[in-house]
């Protein structure tokens, strides 16, 4: 394929941009190469600034779950903008789409919007320690919760060690206060807990993690993270940034059944602009400002606009029955198709899934955390993303992200990617 105009744009764009990106993962480093610029999108294509049509697997991270330029998505923002775009001040859709969210969510009474998942996680850490009078948190290695300087963190030498800064910037001393677990190993978070008594406020996790492949809980892992957390007066939170609305109406909690305390948004709830949320029961929420003392605000929280695209969005997923069968159904059969192409051309490969989530990791390995997500071929990605790019399929350009499968896709859509996978693979 031509890129010759995303070549140029791209070099354009280091003169005065960081990096020429506005977000690091978009600048290809992990995979090499320029990256592309897009013109348009509509349904399940990306349109490139050098007029190439492309089967998108990552629909903005996650929140184009029907498909871009979903038309009552679109509407809304067009007729609300007409309206004006912001003003500071109480609008009735905030509540409209407060009222939606929190009866779609289980064990939620409040809700509070911001304007990234960033910020959703970020005040609901500070919320969690303003609750429980305590400081430190757990985190899991490989789950990523915005760029907040607590998360921000790498593991220390040991099982039990405080972090330490993986970003300049990012004090020795906010990373004494962020303890890392193993995804997925309880007895890790149980050493972790014990050796700091009283004084962990929250765990914070995301339940199938993203950032590292699709990678879901095993077997009982959930649970028992709730059980520690009532053992110990620890809070949970879910970071459901990526799975909320996603993998079900009411995400990872509906899904696995399992009550988390704090519920962090994003992606979804805001139908493709940028909004976050955090949710919890009423004990909890009634901590933050302006009713309680822990302080969170933010001028364009709730805009118009946002709130506008979200309730859209919620309200075609809240009154379609089937869509969440239909993205699962749909993943199931590219699975199949994809682990079939792989092993007829001898590609070592493991495939993990869970609804609407997918990644392929070429490693034979379970991958269950990030130690063993880091055990797949770069070498074999970076070909393979090329590959797929130049067959007109565009997927993460890393391969530590999840790709999203969106119902725009249609089957043939998916035939094409599986025949795009089988000529890729002869080549790798």
């Amino acid at each position: 394929m031509n890129y010759k105009r995303s070549s140029s744009l791209f070099a354009e764009a280091e003169k005065v941009i960081p990096g020429g990106v506005n977000s690091p993962v978009r600048a290809f480093k992990a995979v090499g190469g320029t990256p592309i610029f897009v013109k348009e999108a509509k349904g399940a294509y990306l349109y490139d600034e050098d007029d190439n049509r492309l089967i998108d697997y990552i629909n903005s991270w996650g929140p184009m779950i029907l498909g871009h330029a979903y038309e009552p998505v679109v509407n809304a923002v067009v007729e609300k903008a007409k309206k004006g775009t912001s003003f500071g001040m109480p609008t009735e859709i905030e509540t409209k789409i407060a009222e939606l969210a929190v009866s779609m969510v289980p064990n939620i009474d409040k809700i509070r919007f911001v304007n990234s998942g960033t910020e959703a996680c970020m005040s609901a850490v500070r919320l969690a320690r303003g609750f429980t009078g305590r400081d430190k948190i757990i985190k899991f290695a490989g789950c990523y919760h915005g760029h907040s300087d607590s998360f921000l963190i790498q593991a220390g030498s040991g099982a039990i060690t405080f972090g330490t800064p993986n970003s300049p910037g990012v004090t020795e001393g906010t990373a004494k206060d962020t303890l890392l677990a193993g995804y997925n190993d309880i007895e890790n978070v149980t050493q972790l807990l014990d050796a700091n008594k009283e004084e962990v406020a929250c765990i914070i996790i995301e339940p199938v993690a993203g950032n590292m492949g699709c990678i879901p809980p095993t077997a009982g892992f959930l649970k028992a993270l709730r059980n520690l957390c009532d053992t110990h007066n620890v809070l949970l939170i879910f970071d459901e940034v990526m799975t909320g609305f996603r993998l079900a109406k009411g995400g990872a909690q509906e899904l696995f059944n399992i009550d988390a305390d704090i519920v962090c948004f994003g992606k979804v709830i805001g139908g493709g602009l940028p909004v976050g949320a955090f949710a919890a029961r009423n004990e909890i929420m009634n901590y933050l400002a302006p009713l309680g003392p822990v302080y969170q605000a933010g001028t364009l929280s709730g805009n118009p606009l946002a709130m506008a695209a979200g309730l859209a969005m919620l309200n075609e997923l809240n009154n379609d029955a089937g869509v969440f069968n239909r993205l699962a159904e749909k993943t199931a059969y590219l699975h199949k198709g994809i682990a079939e192409v792989l092993n007829a051309n001898n590609i070592v490969h493991t495939i993990n899934r869970i609804g609407s989530m997918i990644s392929v990791h070429f490693d034979d390995s379970e991958v269950v955390d990030f130690e063993t997500s880091a055990k797949g071929n770069n070498d074999t990605f970076r070909a393979f993303f090329h590959g797929m790019l130049n067959e007109g399929v565009y997927i993460a350009p890393s391969a530590f992200e999840t790709w999203f499968v969106t119902d725009a896709l249609s089957y043939e859509d998916l035939d094409f990617t599986i025949r795009a996978v089988n000529t890729v693979a002869k080549t790798l």
